[in-house]
């Protein structure tokens, strides 16, 4: 069979994403559309069910990494509200289990990428700051980015539930997507309370 310079360029493709271990991209057809999974949701409620995998995943990992920017946090609030978030989290696992109950699903966990990644952007601020107000004010960024995606998760996931009829568990992620507006408000005023302010005084009193 005769071998073209395209199904050269592909196996080179294919050869060079084994080796160096990353995914290669997603085929797309000759209109630039994503070609779907075998596995891909046909429904709505497919696409219900594995974005409450996607987000289970991305709570139990929370329950990890938020110790850990708690540990890395020198002001007594921060502290404070990062382990108090980490209580609401646990209580926010609990609560899923309890939505695909509803729903007659298992829970099961789905690896987030998105979540994944924010914890991996905190981890890295983490490390390119200074402990004290500096490093404090990156793990405020880094926790607020992480409540903004879970805000526009639970946000979709409840009119998901509504759509679906799924009245009892639209009630479960409503109260979640409450908590995590609650938990970014005051990231907010402990930012613009103290934390940002010292963390720039800071930087002028090394200039």
């Amino acid at each position: 069979m005769k071998t073209t310079t395209k199904d050269t360029t592909a196996a080179k493709a294919k050869s060079t994403a084994a080796q160096s271990g990353t995914k290669p991209a997603s085929k797309t057809t000759s209109n630039g559309t994503v070609k779907a999974k075998s596995s891909a949701a046909e429904g709505l409620r497919e696409l219900f069910v594995d974005s409450l995998k996607d987000i289970y995943w991305a709570e139990k990992a929370l329950t990890k990494a938020l110790p850990k920017m708690a540990k890395n946090a020198t002001s007594e609030n921060l502290i404070t509200a990062i382990n108090d978030h980490l209580a609401v989290t646990q209580g926010q696992v609990t609560r899923l289990e309890k939505v695909f109950s509803l729903i007659g699903e298992k829970a099961a966990a789905k690896k987030c990428d998105a979540m994944e990644g924010l914890i991996k952007e905190g981890e890295s601020i983490m490390e390119e700051t200074q402990p004290g107000p500096v490093r404090d004010a990156g793990i405020i960024a880094a926790s607020q980015k992480i409540e903004h995606y879970e805000i526009a998760t639970y946000g979709t996931l409840a009119a998901f539930a509504t759509t679906l009829g799924e009245d009892d568990a639209v009630l479960l992620l409503e109260k979640t997507l409450a908590e995590e507006k609650e938990a970014d408000t005051l990231l907010t005023e402990a930012a613009y309370n103290t934390i940002n302010f010292d963390a720039n005084d800071e930087g002028q009193d090394q200039e």
